[in-house]
């Protein structure tokens, strides 16, 4: 997979893109600046570069600039300015993609995968599970008596129980996000703390074994700012 340096300066959001790319087998790192990302570079080169432009000192035009003009990099803009000219300015100065926040951060996933096969850092032939063979959605189960969460083609993965506490309050509203408050207290937590990173590393075990056991992404999604969502139907059996 791809080396990938992601330069955001909101905390929360860093740490859920980090953590998200990192679960999709991607070595992610998370810089703060463009000070951060020329310490990263200076230690080992990365393939994809994902830039928010709004940061603090030197902006992430200035930052794709320089990029462009000594490498060959992969260039990422992500920012929250949906406007026309930044776009152009982006993608002129030599960004491969420019995206707009909110994004959603399997749409974000897939945008790498394209841009890593143009940039031959991966085959095609990659061992991932494609769009077109990739299970309907409608048909994912979760066994609440057997602490099971059932892939449409049948293939099962098996919780643990803080797994299965946390499965059973996303898939009560499935498509609907629940609060990390709400999660801490359901694990016997008193409430969210920011510097807790328990449930985040819990959910990237879950959706890494959820990966070698069904094949297939475990569609549990982070929700920036919120928490995280079941992004797909399911029914309780």
């Amino acid at each position: 997979m791809a080396r990938i340096a992601i330069v955001e300066d909101e905390t929360s959001l860093r740490a859920d893109v980090v953590e998200y790319l990192s679960a999709c087998g991607h070595e992610a790192l998370g810089c703060g600046d463009g000070r951060e990302l020329d310490l990263v570079l200076a230690d080992k080169p990365v393939d994809i570069v994902i830039l928010d432009v709004n940061l603090p000192g030197e902006d992430g035009f200035s930052i794709a600039k320089r990029l462009r003009d000594h490498s060959d990099v992969g260039i990422i803009m992500l920012t929250a300015r949906n406007v026309g000219i930044d776009r152009v300015v982006g993608l002129e100065i030599g960004a491969d993609v420019y995206l707009v926040k909110p994004v959603e951060l399997r749409e974000l996933e897939a945008q790498i995968r394209t841009l890593s096969r143009r940039l031959k850092l991966f085959p095609p032939c990659a061992p991932t599970v494609s769009h077109t063979a990739s299970p309907s959605p409608s048909g994912w189960a979760y066994d609440a008596i057997g602490w099971t969460v059932l892939a449409p083609d049948g293939q099962s993965v098996k919780l643990t129980a803080n797994e299965r506490v946390f499965v059973s309050l996303l898939v009560e509203r499935p498509g609907e996000p629940v609060s990390r408050d709400d999660i801490f207290k359901a694990l016997g937590k008193r409430q969210w703390d920011p510097s807790d990173r328990s449930v985040d590393s819990m959910v990237r075990r879950l959706r890494a074994k959820a990966q070698d056991a069904l094949g297939c992404e475990l569609p549990i999604e982070a929700v920036h700012g919120t928490g995280y969502a079941f992004a797909a139907p399911i029914a309780v059996i």
